[in-house]
């Protein structure tokens, strides 16, 4: 794990983050893997972004809700960085010096991939995160992937026609984020897993306990 000035500082925990585009099933899979792991004897923290702490929670509620216009790509990058960096303070570094799992729904690749399709700076979104979160790296990120269109229409499903800005957002916006995912997973393959999201959930679960089983005790 990185700090903002180069160096590493290992915590005793670790830290995993699940993402992916709209309705690849990061939420069932983290609900689902945290079962997993517990029945391993791994003591397991589930959170999410935008959110998990007090602060966060306040932004997501900003970030999540009214018009897509609403928030411009460099304002969104501005209030991901804000809601991390609270996240990151008072949830997820607590919680791996006690030496606990973190498993994050979404997280900086979220930023990253959401943000940076609309034309942010790759550079800037990580140097925003170096700043507030003192440049925090999962340990492991699984990447849920779908075929293109396949996920939109899970999330049509799930929201019943009511989604929030960025699921609303149209189908070439989609495919920018899933290419950026793309480029980010390629670049750094040392830290993210690519994870095949069709099939059943536990066929799912199973390949994201895969996806970790150097990690696993």
């Amino acid at each position: 794990m990185g700090g903002a000035d180069g160096a590493v500082r290992r915590l005793s925990g670790q830290f995993i983050s699940l993402e992916g585009g709209e309705g690849v099933g990061k939420s069932t899979q983290t609900a689902r893997l945290a079962a997993a792991l517990e029945a391993r004897g791994v003591h397991v923290v589930v959170t999410r972004e935008p959110g998990g702490s007090e602060g966060a929670e306040a932004i997501r509620g900003l970030l999540m809700q009214g018009e897509v216009s609403r928030w411009s790509p460099h304002a969104e990058a501005l209030l991901f960085a804000a809601a991390r960096a609270d996240h990151v303070e008072k949830r997820i570094r607590p919680a791996l010096e006690a030496g606990q799992w973190v498993l994050c729904d979404r997280y900086i690749d979220s930023t990253r991939a959401y943000q940076g399709g609309q034309g942010i700076d790759d550079a800037a979104i990580l140097a925003l995160h170096a700043f507030g979160s003192k440049g925090l790296l999962p340990d492991r990120t699984l990447l849920l992937t779908l075929p293109a269109g396949t996920g939109e229409e899970r999330a049509l499903e799930r929201d019943q026609g009511i989604a929030d800005r960025f699921g609303a957002r149209g189908s070439e916006f989609h495919a920018q984020v899933a290419a950026a995912f793309d480029r980010i997973a390629d670049a750094e393959g040392d830290r993210i897993r690519r994870v095949d999201a069709s099939g059943s959930p536990d066929a799912v679960t199973g390949r994201l306990m895969d996806a970790l089983s150097d990690l696993l005790p």
